[in-house]
């Protein structure tokens, strides 16, 4: 994903969410403080209507929130204490190749150290 398409992502959530949060208030609801008794046909449908259109918004939301969590942020992106955590496990990958390198550098010069001494032992060189 791009890095813009990434950021639109992020702001449509957003967007979404307060639309969620919006059309869920129940005080905005048709017949708001009404008994479901009182209410005439027309208005438990428009009420029934409102809280079917909440939850769709919600489930977009959410499937949007997910979208957003399973795919990484491009390079580049980062603000923050977050460009911190994104930047530790790339030095925390880059530590551990040095080490495995180090680690083969050292087998090398061990390896070259013992038949130099096998060679000086047995052919007195």
């Amino acid at each position: 994903m791009r890095q813009d398409q990434y950021l639109r992502l992020q702001e449509l959530t957003e967007k979404l969410t307060d639309a969620f949060l919006a059309e869920a208030d129940p005080d905005k609801w048709p017949g708001a403080g009404m008994e479901v008794a009182d209410m005439d046909q027309q208005t438990r449908g428009d009420r029934y209507w409102c809280k079917k259109n909440a939850a769709a918004t919600l489930t977009v939301v959410m499937k949007t929130a997910n979208l957003l969590g399973v795919t990484k942020p491009p390079s580049g992106e980062g603000n923050g204490a977050d460009s911190e955590e994104e930047e530790e496990p790339g030095l925390d990958s880059e530590i551990a190749r040095a080490e495995k390198e180090a680690q083969k550098m050292l087998a090398e010069i061990q390896s070259g150290a013992k038949k130099a001494a096998f060679d000086k032992k047995v052919h007195g060189k």
